[in-house]
C-alpha cells in the first residue's frame, strides 16, 4: 500500500488540505458568502421589481377599466346627442315644410286676388268702352255735352249729400 500511487495521492491531498485548507477555505468561504449575499440581494431586487410590476399591472388594469367606462359613457352620450339632433332636425324640417306650404298658399291666394282684380278691371274697362260706344251711337254729340255740363253742375250737391 505504501508503494501505491493512489495512496500517496490521497495522503498528499489530505496534507495539502490540512496545511493550506484554512488559508484557502477562508477566502473561498468569503467569496461564496459574498456571492450568496449578491444572489440574495438580486432575489430581493427581483421580488421588489415583481411587486412593482404587479402594482403597475393593477394600476394599468384599473385605468383601462376606467377608460372603457368613460368610452362607453361617451358613446352613450354621443348616441343620445345624435338622437336629439336628429329629432331637432326632423322638427325643423317639418317646420320649414309647413312655412313653405303656408308661403305657397299665401302666394296662391295673392295670385287669385290679383287675377280677380285684373278680371274686374278688364270687365270695367270693357263695360266703360261698351257704354261709350253705345252712347256715341245712341246720343248725338251735343246731347252728350249737355249731360256732361249738367253732371258738372250737380257735382257740388252730390258731394255734399255724400259727405253728410
Amino acid at each position: 500500500m505504501l508503494h501505491e500511487p493512489r495512496f500517496w495521492t490521497a495522503v498528499a491531498f489530505f496534507l495539502f488540505f490540512i496545511l493550506f485548507g484554512r488559508k484557502i477555505w477562508a477566502p473561498l468561504a468569503t467569496a461564496l458568502d459574498a456571492r450568496a449575499e449578491r444572489i440574495r440581494a438580486d432575489l430581493d431586487e427581483a421580488a421588489r421589481l415583481r411587486r412593482e410590476a404587479e402594482q403597475m399591472l393593477e394600476d394599468a388594469t384599473r385605468e383601462r377599466e376606467t377608460a372603457l367606462a368613460e368610452a362607453r359613457a361617451l358613446v352613450e352620450h354621443s348616441l343620445a346627442e345624435a338622437s336629439r339632433i336628429a329629432e331637432d332636425a326632423k322638427r325643423e324640417a317639418e317646420a320649414v315644410a309647413a312655412r313653405r306650404e303656408q308661403m305657397a298658399r299665401d302666394r296662391i291666394a295673392a295670385s287669385e286676388r290679383s287675377a280677380v282684380r285684373e278680371v274686374r278691371q278688364v270687365a270695367i274697362d270693357v263695360a266703360v268702352q261698351a257704354t261709350r260706344d253705345a252712347l256715341t251711337i245712341a246720343l248725338p254729340a251735343e246731347t252728350g255735352q249737355q249731360i256732361v255740363d249738367r253732371s258738372i253742375a250737380d257735382l257740388p250737391s252730390a258731394l255734399s249729400s255724400r259727405a253728410a
